[in-house]
């Protein structure tokens, strides 16, 4: 996908899937959008990645609340503006996501939730002999949209229960590829626009969250290359009263940033 007006990030999420596989050594499907040359100038190759999907948090966001991620930043290598996909609502965006594929392509292009019969990362890890795990909260776009893999899925009621999980996983070393979904700010969000108090306590808490996956990573992965990705799938406006909501072809629901560190 490229949109070329200049209020738009050019870095598609479409990306995302070969610069995942290339990293941990695995050739892209055909198909797949190609890899972000600026993840592979700065690192060739992992042998652990952890990619943590906090949804709905858009640049406006980020550049808005610098505050909140300042820390986070001190220790990231990276920070790519992205550009989500339409419609920008989960289960499009990580189909999108995963599979290196456009909404036409993969086949999900409004809010549904279909098991994808396209080839996805959570497809081609275990073709290649690679372990791959997906923690997400139950009825959530990444809980369902992805199954049928050989892969482990891990999926609980509370973000809590599913934090807790990947915090297990990281100490296990046993998966090349994890996957960690919170939800919390999207749901704040939707209820309470995007910078109601209840939604800025959410996207404080993912921030949180990723920095204690990123201190985890360094106590247990310390025989690995590994790459720990924050990639929110796409942003969000404020509509009338006190909702928020995303979906439509404009900056503040299309542009996001994603982190990448290298340990």
């Amino acid at each position: 996908m490229k949109n070329e007006r200049k209020d738009f990030n050019q870095i598609c999420i479409t990306q995302t899937a070969s610069t995942i596989l290339t990293l941990l050594g695995i050739t892209p499907e055909s198909r797949m959008a190609p890899p972000i040359r600026q993840v592979l100038d700065r690192q060739n190759s992992c042998s652990r990645i952890f990619v943590y999907n906090p949804d709905a948090i858009a640049m406006w966001i980020y550049e808005k609340y610098i505050r909140y991620f300042i820390e986070l930043e001190k220790d990231m290598d990276l920070k790519l503006p992205m550009l989500s996909v339409m419609p920008p609502v989960t289960p499009v965006c990580f189909g999108s996501m995963y599979s290196g594929l456009t909404p036409a392509e993969h086949g999900i292009q409004k809010y549904e939730k279909p098991v994808l019969t396209v080839p996805t990362v959570f497809d081609l890890l275990p073709n290649a002999g690679k372990k791959a795990a997906i923690v997400s909260t139950d009825g959530d776009s990444i809980s369902k949209i992805f199954l049928n893999r050989k892969i482990d899925y891990f999926i609980y009621p509370s973000k809590e229960s599913c934090n807790q999980k990947a915090l297990e996983l990281i100490e296990q070393n046993s998966h090349d590829l994890i996957v960690l979904y919170n939800g919390d700010y999207d749901y704040q969000m939707h209820r309470h626009t995007p910078e109601g108090k209840k939604a800025l306590k959410a996207l404080a808490e993912n921030i949180a969250t990723f920095q204690e996956l990123e201190s985890s990573i360094r106590t247990y992965w310390t025989a690995h290359k590994s790459a720990l990705i924050f990639a929110p799938d796409h942003g969000c406006h404020k509509v009338s009263g006190f909702w928020g909501n995303h979906g439509q072809n404009r900056p503040c629901d299309m542009n996001i940033m994603h982190f990448y560190r290298f340990l």
